[in-house]
């Protein structure tokens, strides 16, 4: 699946790039409307902002280590 960036103009989806589609193409229009309220975007940012300090003082956990610990999740 590709995800391409468009805007509505005159009422119409008109991609922003270039996209090589052929004639006809079927595609799916999916709407990028944020679907948390207030209080989880709140935890959100909160969240993000602690790992942004995280890593600016080094504290990093390698992403191998991440991947694996996810895929013994699965297993």
């Amino acid at each position: 699946m590709r995800v391409l960036k468009a805007h509505i103009r005159g009422g119409q989806v008109v991609i922003d790039e270039p996209a090589e589609l052929p004639e006809g193409e079927e595609v799916e229009v999916v709407l990028g409307a944020d679907e948390m309220d207030e209080a989880e975007r709140a935890r959100l940012d909160a969240a993000l902002e602690r790992s942004v300090a995280q890593a600016r003082a080094g504290q990093l956990i390698d992403a191998e280590v991440v991947i694996g610990k996810l895929l013994a999740r699965t297993a």
